[in-house]
This record gives C-alpha cells, sequence and structure tokens, in this order.
C-alpha cells in the first residue's frame, strides 16, 4: 500500500515538494561540499551534509528575505545553474553594541542532470517558491492593517542630489539599486532640478504608470509630492498612491519615524537607509494621517509631520547655513540659538479629541459668556462641528478606487474617512473641524492662558529628525496631532536638557513646569510678536494666523 504524500517524511524527498520542498545542492565553489536545503512557509534551513554528526543547521526566516533569483553560472561550459536568495536578517553590530540589518546571501548549485536548461528549470523552480512564501512572510505590526504593493511594482524614485550632504545619489547607487535588483523592483530613477521640482512633476504625471512613489532626500521633498498630489484634479485617487521614503537629507524624520514604527531597534545613517529599503522591497502599505493647513492669505497646505513655531522653527530654518555637515546641523543651530534665547507672544487654541479628560492645568476652557471678538480666540455657539466618521481606508494597491473605502475586522483603531463636498461638480476636501481664520474659535476647543511661549510644535510623526524621538506616542495614522509647547520662563540648561532628552523619547517625562503636552485634533496659532519664523514640514511659510486639522488616513504610506 503506497504511503499517502501527507505522510511523506521531506528528509526522504530529493527535489521534490512533499509539505515542504526539498533538495541536496553544491557549494559554489567547491562541487565536493553539499548542503541539505529545506523551504517551509516560514523559514529557509540548510544543512551541510557531512558524515560526522551534529552538522550545523542554519534557519533563515523568510520575513526576512527580499528577493531570490535563478540564472546560470559564469562559464558557459557549466551545465549547472544556480539560485540566489538575499536575506536582511537583524544581526549584531560590529564594534559596537546593539542590532542591526545586515545583507546575507545564499547561493546554490544545481547540477541534477548534464542539461543546462533542466537544472535551471529547477533553480527556477527554487528562487520562485521562496519568492513567494517570503512576500507571505513580510513582517506586521499586530491590529495594522495593511495592503500589499502590486508585483512587480513599478516604481518612480525621485532623488534629489544637494539634500543632506548632497550624497543621496551615491547613498542610492551603493546601497538601494542592489536591493531593489535582489527584490527584482523595476524603477525609474528621477533626479530633481530645481526646488519644487518634484510637485510639478507628480502634479502633471500619468501616475496610471506607476504603482509606488518613492522620495530619496529629506523630508522636504516628500512634502513637495504630497501638495503637487493634493493639488490635482484627480487628487482623491492620486494621494491613494503609495509613497515611500528613503533618507538622503539631513534629518529624515519621517524615515526615522518610518523604522520605529517597525518595532526594529533604533539606527542611523546608513542602517536607517537599509531598514527603509528593505521595508520597500517587503512593499506593505498602511494609512497615512495628512494635516490640513490654513493660512492667513487663504492659502492651504498639506503637512505629514509637523508645524513649528519659536524655537524649533528658528533652528530649522537658521541652521541652512550649516546643511554641509549633515544632521549635526540642528546641534549647532540648537547652541546657538540657546546662546540668545527668544520669548514669542501669541495666542494658542486647540481642540481636544472627543474622549480626551479634561485638565486645568496650562489650559483652560473659553468662558462663553465672553463677547466673541472678530479673529480673537473665543468660543462662539455660532460656529458648528461636523464630525468626519467614515471608516478606514482598505484597498489594494492593484485595485485602486477612490470612492471605495473597506473596513476590516481586525483594525485596531477606527480611522475616520476624510469629508468632501461638492464644488461644480469637483470633489472637495473639507476641513469641517476649523472655522474662517477670520472667525472666533468655536464651543469645546481649549484656549491657553499663556500669551508668551519660547516654542509651539505640533508633530503627528514620532520623530522631528533621527535623533529626536519628539512624540513618543505618535504613529503617523491614530488620527492626532501630537501639541507640545514651551512657555517662557525656561532656563536655558532646562531647554537643553529637554531636547538631550528628546534623543530617547523622555522628555515629556522630565517634570518640567514649563512644558505641556496635549493630543489634539485641530489647531489655531496667532503670533503677536511682529517677528519670527513659521516652518511646516521644515519649510518656511508665511508668518501669521494659521490653523489646522487633522485628516486621518488620507494618504498611503510603504510602511513596516
Amino acid at each position: 500500500m503506497e504511503k499517502a504524500a501527507s505522510d511523506a517524511d521531506p528528509s526522504r524527498q530529493r527535489n521534490g515538494f512533499v509539505g515542504a520542498l526539498y533538495g541536496e545542492f553544491t557549494d559554489t565553489l567547491d562541487d565536493r561540499v553539499r548542503y541539505s536545503v529545506s523551504l517551509t512557509e516560514s523559514a529557509l534551513t540548510i544543512q551541510k551534509i557531512s558524515a560526522l554528526p551534529g552538522r550545523t543547521k542554519v534557519v533563515f526566516n523568510l520575513s526576512d528575505c527580499v528577493g531570490c533569483r535563478a540564472h546560470r553560472g559564469p562559464d558557459s561550459a557549466d551545465v549547472g545553474a544556480y539560485f540566489t536568495a538575499y536575506f536582511y536578517p537583524f544581526k549584531r553590530r560590529w564594534m559596537s553594541a546593539g542590532m542591526t540589518r545586515q545583507r546575507v546571501e545564499q547561493c546554490f548549485r544545481v547540477a541534477l542532470v548534464q542539461d543546462p536548461l533542466v537544472n535551471l528549470q529547477e533553480a527556477e523552480r527554487w528562487a520562485r517558491a521562496i519568492r513567494d512564501a517570503s512576500v507571505l512572510q513580510a513582517p506586521r505590526r499586530e491590529g495594522v492593517v495593511y495592503t500589499e504593493l502590486q508585483r512587480p511594482c513599478r516604481t518612480m524614485i525621485l532623488v534629489n542630489p544637494h539634500s543632506g550632504r548632497g550624497q543621496a545619489l551615491q547613498l542610492f547607487t551603493g546601497h538601494i539599486q542592489g536591493m531593489l535588483t535582489e527584490a527584482s523592483v523595476p524603477y525609474t530613477l528621477v533626479i530633481t532640478e530645481h526646488q519644487n521640482h518634484a510637485r510639478e512633476l507628480v502634479k502633471k504625471a500619468d501616475l496610471s504608470q506607476w504603482d509606488a512613489l518613492v522620495i530619496m532626500s529629506g523630508d522636504g521633498l516628500f512634502y513637495e509630492v504630497i501638495n503637487g498630489l493634493m493639488e490635482r484634479e484627480d487628487w482623491q485617487e492620486a494621494i491613494q498612491t503609495p509613497l515611500g521614503i528613503l533618507p538622503g537629507g539631513s534629518g529624515n524624520a519621517l524615515a526615522a519615524s518610518v523604522h520605529h514604527y517597525s518595532q526594529s531597534p533604533p539606527a542611523w545613517n546608513e542602517e536607517l537607509l537599509l531598514s527603509c529599503g528593505f521595508m520597500l522591497c517587503k512593499g506593505l502599505v498602511c494609512s497615512l494621517d495628512l494635516v490640513s493647513i490654513h493660512l492667513a492669505s487663504r492659502q492651504r497646505l498639506f503637512s505629514f509631520l509637523s508645524l513649528a513655531w519659536g524655537f524649533v522653527a528658528d533652528v530649522d530654518i537658521e541652521s541652512e547655513k550649516y546643511r554641509h555637515v549633515g544632521a549635526i546641523r540642528f546641534l549647532m543651530g540648537t547652541l546657538v540659538r540657546l546662546a540668545s534665547l527668544r520669548v514669542y507672544q501669541g495666542r494658542l487654541a486647540y481642540l481636544p479629541p472627543k474622549d480626551a479628560p479634561k485638565k486645568a492645568k496650562a489650559s483652560t476652557k473659553v468662558n462663553c459668556s465672553n463677547t466673541p471678538q472678530q479673529g480673537s480666540l473665543c468660543s462662539s455657539l455660532s460656529c458648528s462641528l461636523v464630525p468626519n466618521t467614515s471608516p478606514k481606508q482598505s484597498q489594494k494597491c492593484s485595485n485602486l478606487n477612490s470612492n471605495t473605502i473597506t473596513n476590516s475586522s481586525n483594525q485596531a483603531v477606527t480611522k475616520n474617512r476624510p469629508e468632501m463636498q461638492s464644488d461644480a461638480g469637483t470633489d472637495a476636501l473639507v476641513d469641517s473641524l476649523l472655522p474662517g481664520l477670520d472667525q472666533p474659535i468655536p464651543e469645546g476647543w481649549t484656549v491657553v492662558k499663556e500669551q508668551d511661549f519660547v516654542l509651539v510644535l505640533a508633530v503627528y510623526q514620532s520623530h522631528l529628525a533621527e535623533d529626536l524621538w519628539a512624540a513618543p506616542s505618535a504613529m503617523g495614522n491614530d488620527g492626532l496631532i501630537h501639541l507640545i509647547y514651551v512657555t517662557a520662563g525656561i532656563s536655558r540648561p532646562a531647554l537643553l536638557r529637554l531636547f538631550l532628552a528628546m534623543e530617547k523619547g523622555t522628555h515629556l517625562e522630565c517634570g518640567c513646569p514649563h512644558l505641556v503636552y496635549q493630543k489634539v485634533r485641530a489647531l489655531r496659532l496667532e503670533p503677536i510678536s511682529a517677528q519670527g519664523m513659521i516652518t511646516v514640514d521644515g519649510e518656511m511659510v508665511e508668518y501669521g494666523p494659521i490653523q489646522a486639522q487633522i485628516q486621518p488616513g488620507l494618504a498611503r504610506l510603504i510602511s513596516g
């Protein structure tokens, strides 16, 4: 009686698939060295075949695999074929503490018969099986709803050659180009030539040719791309294009945040680039909150990172002169600004989340009995709020439909769909939480008593730079703006201690009486000081009254 296939012992199946794929292959350099190789749903296991007991077994997790390819050898007389798998597992750093992803290549020679074509077909079978299994094993965070990039994913990569220390293009060719080849990701490289080049390009591009847009630069180029997409007539569909980030600038806040969200050990510089490149190759996509920002001139911007006024904005802009030194420019700018610390006068108000507890410390509710003044920060019952209530989007990249949003049963947090209104036949994004800038603050907002500030920072990612963990609880798609402000009276040493603590994300635990942190859905800031700077995603914008609200899950980000 024949033994059922499900009962077969995979270790006895040579070059066959019975519950697991098993084969015996030779070393690429020495035919006398043989390996047994087995592939399961989650791992590739390699053992050196030896007559000696205690054979060493090496197991590679397929969640660390970016691709596998089959190929012929360099010698045309060689009848054998080869398959090479590429892994980026976490390994201990050399000469330093901690873990980081490091490249490991595993190559095997297939020489079952004297027919080169048969050997190549067997190598291709193994390469295809490893690729397919590795796609299913992409590392996922619990409670996060993902979609997957279409494969093969047609990718446009925008590189700013002048970002950071001017090394973005060299970093791409030295680290990322090879990874994309290993992962069989076809791409077109676009070198930006001037400011707003990327904004103009994505505003006019035929996005049906691309499955993803990837930015290799600092945060400024990502800001251009976001606003270019939102300026299109078909913005609803355009903003659904999956976006990727590869760090090539000075701050690299979004890249550091994406790395942090993947729950990976801390990484900087080339290690951070390798981590983001790995996530790009794995191709998981999740939602990304954007913030809609209104300026006094009625210009509307979209932000993915931060809004800053005071100390942080000053350091960001004034440190541009030190750009050639890389990320250390922010430390130099901080020290310079600390030497002549400024205080800024202004009015600040914000809308807490619906379920937020009322807090009296450092802020107070507006007195509704006050007579509202135009443009002042006081409450008015005449300004109604229409909350967003639609569920979070969850579309497949390969089946994109801007009018279809589906809910998922394993979704940890329900996100709101941006509210639209019809305007002359065109859908426009509504900021239903915001009155006009010339209108009084609505009921339910909180107005800050203190009018003298050292800084006001609204951030919606976890990091403000590679080494600044500004909002430890932020997740990039939590539907919240994380508002941090420091009031006047703080000493220079105390402020410096806060920024040093921010490197480890412990600044909110310092007990500083001048530091206030709130989670909000919308805010308004009205500077009173005649001079100052306001930045959005690190870019200087018009100085004057400004207000913003979160638009949950509006964009899509390639992330871990």
